[in-house]
């Protein structure tokens, strides 16, 4: 994580590849997402082993999610990532539309 004088590191929607993504030191992580009507669905994270353990996953969850409730949309959640995250975040539950097994 960085020191106290550095800034976090932020998420940024790449639209054109259909994901959220975080780069830290030149390395990129991303969430890979599915737009639909009134709804987005989140498929996969991937996180550089070099940013492993740094709440990047994390980061890419929560802009995902906050995006998602700011423009009003319902997330399926697909990646298994992005569930176990959100058993530890229930804050987000009211956004989440469980897929179907």
């Amino acid at each position: 994580m960085p020191e106290q004088n550095e800034r976090a590191p932020t998420a940024r929607d790449n639209r054109e590849a259909s994901r959220y993504e975080v780069t830290v030191e030149g390395e990129t992580a991303f969430l890979t997402y599915e737009r639909r009507k009134n709804s987005i669905a989140l498929v996969h994270t991937e996180v550089p082993s070099s940013l492993g353990g740094q709440g990047v996953g994390g980061i890419l969850a929560r802009h995902a999610l906050d995006t998602a409730r700011a423009e009003g949309d319902r997330v399926v959640v697909q990646c298994p990532f992005v569930q176990a995250w959100l058993r530890r975040h229930p804050e987000y539950l009211d956004v989440v539309i469980w897929p179907r097994s």
